[in-house]
C-alpha cells in the first residue's frame, strides 16, 4: 500500500469544525424544535457520562480495600515528595533517600502516638473525676433547670438506658466483632499503603512509564503531560495542607494547654489530622476542642477556646500562608464543602479526605487536554477552578 492510500491517524485532541453534510434528517426531525433537539443531544450524552461515572464509583466502592491504601500511599508520597526530591538533588543515593523518608515518617507517627498515649494515661484519673463532676452538674441542671425532673425520674431514665443496652447486647457484640474485622482491615491497609509508598518513591517514574503504555500511542504525550500537571497540583496541595495542619495543631494545642483544657496534646494531633480535610476538618476538630473546654472547664474557658480556634485559623489563612507560600489560587469554600460532603456520602471519611485533591487533579488534567497546553509544555491557565499552585510573587522593577 502506498503512502497516499494509507489511512492517516488523526490527532484525537485537535479541535475540528463539526461537519453536517452527511447528517440525515426526516420530516419528524424537522418538526421537532431545534432547541429540543439540542437539549436531547446533551441529555443522552450526559446520561451516558453519568452512567460511566456511576460504574466507576461502584468499582471503587467494590475495591475499596485496595483503592483506599493506594490513595493513602499516593497522598503520603505527595507529602514526602518535596523533601525526597531535595535529598536526590543534593546527591543522596535513591535507596538512602527512600529509607530516610520512610524511617522519618514512621518515627514521627510513632512519636505522636506515644505522646498521645502518655498524656491520656497521665490525665485519665483527672478526666474521670471531671467527668463524674460534669455528670453530677448535668443531673443538677435537669432537676433545677427548665425541665424540673425529679430524682426518681432521672433514675428511671438511667434504668431504661441500661435495659436498652442489655437488650442490644447481641448487636453490640456483633459490632465488636465488626470492629475487630475492621481493625484487621486497617492493619492490612496500612501495610499495603507502606508497600505502595516504598514502590512509588523507589521507582515511581518507571511505574508511570509502564502505565502510559496502556493508552494509544498518539494519546500518550497528552496523557503524560496532563498527569504530570495534575501531580504537581497534588504535591502543592499536600504541601499547603501540611502547612495548614501544622499551624492549626500548634496554635490550637498550645491554646488548649494554656487554658488548661484536658487532653491538649491529643486535641492537637486530632486537629492536625483533621486539617487535611479542607475547611470541614478544621471546623469539626476545633468544635471538639471547644466542647471539651465547655464540659471540663466551663463556659468562659470554652468561649476563650473558641476565640483561640477562630484566631488561629484566621492567622493561618490570611497572614502566615500568603507570606510564606505566596498568594495561591483560592477555591471558594462552598465548592470545597460540597465536594467534601459528596466524597463523605460516597466513601465516608476516606472519601472526604481524597475528594478535594482528586477534584484538583481531574480539573488540571482536563484543562491541560482541552487547552492544548500539553503540546507546548506550558502551565495551563484560564479555567483552573481547583488549582492549588502558588502564583509567583510580582517583583517591583525600579
Amino acid at each position: 500500500m502506498s503512502d497516499e492510500l494509507r489511512p492517516r491517524l488523526r490527532d484525537i485532541f485537535r479541535q475540528r469544525p463539526v461537519s453536517t453534510e452527511r447528517t440525515v434528517t426526516t420530516e419528524v426531525d424537522e418538526a421537532v424544535p431545534f432547541g429540543l433537539r439540542v437539549g436531547a443531544g446533551y441529555a443522552w450524552r450526559l446520561l451516558l457520562l453519568a452512567a460511566a461515572v456511576g460504574v466507576f464509583i461502584w468499582l471503587v466502592i467494590l475495591l475499596k480495600l485496595l483503592v483506599i491504601p493506594l490513595m493513602v500511599g499516593i497522598l503520603i508520597t505527595a507529602l514526602l515528595w518535596p523533601a525526597f526530591e531535595w535529598m536526590l538533588r543534593t546527591g543522596f543515593p535513591r535507596w538512602l533517600a527512600v529509607a530516610l523518608s520512610i524511617i522519618g515518617t514512621l518515627a514521627i507517627v510513632t512519636g505522636l502516638m506515644w505522646l498521645v498515649v502518655w498524656q491520656i494515661r497521665m490525665e485519665l484519673p483527672d478526666v474521670q473525676a471531671s467527668t463524674t463532676e460534669a455528670i453530677a452538674d448535668f443531673q443538677a441542671w435537669l432537676r433545677e433547670g427548665p425541665l424540673h425532673l425529679s430524682a426518681d425520674q432521672i433514675a428511671d431514665y438511667i434504668v431504661q438506658a441500661q435495659n436498652l443496652l442489655q437488650e442490644q447486647g447481641q448487636a453490640l457484640w456483633s459490632g465488636a466483632l465488626a470492629v475487630g474485622s475492621t481493625l484487621g482491615h486497617v492493619v492490612t491497609g496500612a501495610l499495603l499503603s507502606l508497600f505502595i509508598l516504598i514502590c512509588l518513591l523507589a521507582d515511581g517514574a518507571g511505574i508511570w512509564r509502564w502505565t502510559v503504555k496502556i493508552f494509544p500511542r498518539n494519546a500518550r504525550p497528552a496523557v503524560d503531560a496532563a498527569a504530570r500537571n495534575g501531580w504537581k497540583t497534588i504535591v502543592n496541595y499536600a504541601r499547603t495542607q501540611l502547612f495548614v495542619a501544622t499551624i492549626d495543631a500548634i496554635g490550637i494545642g498550645l491554646g488548649a494547654f494554656l487554658l488548661q483544657v484536658p487532653l491538649a496534646l491529643p486535641v492537637a494531633v486530632l486537629v492536625f489530622l483533621g486539617s487535611f480535610i479542607p475547611i470541614v476538618g478544621a471546623v469539626a476538630t476545633g468544635a471538639i476542642a471547644v466542647f471539651l473546654a465547655l464540659v471540663y472547664n466551663g463556659p468562659w474557658i470554652a468561649l476563650w477556646m473558641l476565640v483561640v480556634v477562630l484566631g488561629v485559623q484566621q492567622l493561618e489563612g490570611h497572614i502566615l500562608q500568603p507570606i510564606l507560600m505566596g498568594s495561591a489560587v483560592k477555591v471558594h469554600p462552598l465548592a470545597v464543602v460540597l465536594v467534601v460532603a459528596g466524597g463523605a456520602m460516597i466513601g465516608g471519611i476516606p472519601g472526604a479526605l481524597f475528594a478535594v485533591p482528586l477534584a484538583a487533579f481531574v480539573n488540571v488534567a482536563a484543562v491541560t487536554l482541552s487547552s492544548g497546553s500539553w503540546r507546548t509544555g506550558a502551565v495551563p491557565h484560564g479555567d483552573l477552578i481547583w488549582s492549588t499552585v502558588p502564583r509567583p510573587r510580582q517583583r517591583r522593577h525600579r
